[in-house]
């Protein structure tokens, strides 16, 4: 085993990883599981996840905790699945079929393609936990893609920009597939509230 001041290390912020599994496995595999609909692919993610980190100890440099860090290289193994299955997807998609949506001269949405206002206002908290329900089933059918961009945008928050780096596609493409998602979500649920 190494010293700490040989893997460069700061006494006050150690890394750990005898503890890893039985600290941040769970959390980690959640954390993946919200955003790759596969629970074997989560499960080897967190293990890549892990091994990575092993690797790259020395590289650790104490400005924040060891979930943290270790929730950052997770993220990075999801956008590396993300961009690979985007990338298959966009080998056999012709991108021209995504752009009828947008006005080719200013990039704004078409009148007849623009996205409507949808809403659900509910008072009792019972129903809220219905709706969340049928909310996350409704968002397992997306497909992989638009269940990713979806996810990045609204759950994880992240913008526009940084969602096109990570997953290698246009702010068109990307309005497009949030504009989908959002129209499937929208008929799964007025369909499973009525």
């Amino acid at each position: 085993m190494y010293s700490r001041k040989a893997r460069g290390l700061s006494s006050t912020h150690p890394l750990d990883p005898h503890k890893w599994v039985a600290r941040y496995a769970d959390y980690l595999h959640n954390f993946a599981l919200k955003r790759i609909k596969n629970q074997d692919l989560a499960r080897d993610l967190v293990q890549e996840t892990l091994l990575a980190a092993l690797e790259r100890m020395d590289k650790f440099e104490a400005r924040c905790s060891e979930i943290t860090w270790l929730t950052a290289i997770l993220k990075h193994k999801i956008s590396d699945i993300h961009r690979k299955k985007l990338s298959a997807r966009l080998e056999m998609l012709d991108i021209s079929e995504l752009n009828p949506f947008f006005n080719e001269h200013d990039g704004h949405w078409i009148v007849k393609h623009r996205p409507v206002e949808f809403e659900i206002v509910t008072d009792e908290a019972e129903d809220a936990t219905e709706l969340m329900e049928i909310l996350q089933k409704c968002m397992k059918k997306l497909p992989n893609l638009w269940f990713s961009v979806f996810t990045m945008k609204h759950m994880d928050e992240k913008p526009t920009v940084t969602i096109c780096d990570e997953l290698s596609i246009t702010p068109a493409n990307f309005w497009v597939i949030i504009h989908r998602a959002k129209l499937n979500l929208r008929a799964c649920l007025q369909k499973n509230l009525n």
